[in-house]
């Protein structure tokens, strides 16, 4: 299916990759082909989605930018950009198809559903390397390791001042001048790490390739439901007698212990109570888990889940304006770190640290956060590879350097190999 979709310009693929919860009911949904689209800066972009999401009673995918940030809380960008997604771009597809546990779907506007999913058959698999000649990569970064160590020391002198309670601080690691082929990366970063709200994404030469762990927000029905990460420690991927790993149960008892990352994740459950506390209904919002660990191919995450019921009559995209951005990627208090991540960070994030997902056509949704991601612009042949983590109080800067690291591992194997 994914070789089959990507003879269009633009498509959006996501996929749960088997990962069974209460929270999940597709395996995978694709959009493909751009009936009517909307691409948008920051500015009046909530707006005009707004106004092409009532035009429109249908499938929608796309995706939120960080920088719509300037919107939602009147902020300012001023770095530098190399992939340039727009801020905000939605579709209408020619073809949606859905997959969940026992049944495809498959929609369009003038085609035949069956003469699709023949063509889907006949597509053949490509066999060529898509990283061939990348083996010796030069994977640069826009922070030395001691100017990286010297920012984050910088942001725990904002944090003693009382000016934050805790920052998510993001570099971005980079490859110029390469050529790739995006849909075969998105394959072998499966293959090494099948998350749960992985998608590829692409807009004509622009392309997102993520293995995202992280749900921003969900809505069905009254119902919405926000999943932040914040806490994560490298797996021990060696098997034990059981076929799991020889650490998982120790190293899970070490993360949900860790008192720094534990004070992370409540500072972000706190701000997401806050922000949906401004679209629900009084005293519906609840943390339904806290400090959960779940085990991913390389790391452990701590996950907690926060959920609240609308008013009747909710306009959805009130909703997406109250949370975005999404706290896990911001901090805490949201408004001043905002500031201080445009301060201290080197490139605009862009689509990274933003969300992309679907509108269904009565107006339910569901977003991850652009995490995990490797983001490339064919035209520009540059390949960004940005990462970050929460820094509070308890930071140690020489380990904040080496999680980035950590979360980098499965994409720099994938483009190394």
């Amino acid at each position: 299916m994914l070789n089959w979709v990507n003879q269009f310009n633009i498509c959006c693929f996501l996929d749960n990759n088997g990962y069974q919860s209460t929270h999940h009911s597709i395996e995978c949904l694709l959009g493909a082909g751009a009936r009517h689209s909307i691409s948008a800066s920051s500015g009046t972009a909530f707006a005009r989605l707004k106004e092409f999401g009532d035009a429109h009673h249908d499938w929608i995918f796309g995706h939120l930018g960080y920088d719509l940030k300037n919107e939602t809380e009147n902020d300012r960008s001023s770095n530098s950009d190399h992939i340039k997604f727009p801020d905000l771009f939605f579709f209408v597809p020619e073809i949606v198809i859905e997959l969940t546990a026992d049944v495809i779907r498959i929609g369009t506007f003038d085609q035949d559903a069956t003469e699709i999913f023949d063509a889907i058959g006949a597509t053949d698999y490509p066999t060529r390397n898509s990283n061939e000649g990348n083996a010796h990569t030069e994977i640069l970064q826009r922070y030395t390791r001691a100017e990286y160590i010297e920012t984050i020391n910088q942001l725990k002198r904002h944090i003693l001042r009382g000016d934050c309670y805790e920052i998510n601080f993001c570099q971005e690691f980079y490859v110029e001048d390469i050529l790739v082929d995006p849909l075969l990366l998105f394959q072998k970063l499966l293959e090494t790490s099948p998350n749960p709200f992985a998608a590829y994404y692409k807009i004509d030469d622009k392309f997102l390739i993520c293995a995202s762990p992280e749900r921003y927000l969900k809505k069905t029905g009254l119902r919405v439901v926000s999943q932040p990460i914040k806490g994560t420690l490298k797996r021990d991927q060696r098997p034990g007698p059981s076929g799991g790993s020889t650490s998982d149960s120790i190293k899970t008892q070490e993360l949900k212990g860790s008192e720094k990352d534990r004070s992370e994740n409540v500072m972000v459950v706190d701000l997401v109570r806050n922000d949906l506390s401004k679209i629900c209904v009084e005293g519906s919002v609840q943390v339904e888990e806290l400090f959960n660990v779940y085990t991913f191919p390389q790391v452990y995450q701590m996950i907690s889940t926060i959920t609240g019921e609308l008013p009747e009559a909710t306009d959805w995209m009130a909703i997406i304006q109250a949370t975005f951005p999404m706290g896990s990627m911001t901090g805490a208090p949201k408004r001043k770190v905002l500031d201080l991540i445009e301060r201290y960070e080197r490139t605009k994030r862009g689509i990274f640290s933003g969300a992309v997902g679907y509108i269904s056509p009565d107006k339910d949704f569901d977003f991850n956060v652009v995490i995990r991601s490797m983001m490339y612009n064919a035209t520009e042949r540059y390949l960004a590879l940005p990462a970050g983590s929460g820094i509070t109080f308890y930071s140690d800067p020489e380990a904040e350097y080496e999680e980035c690291l950590v979360k980098l591992a499965a994409i720099r194997s994938i483009l190394q190999d």
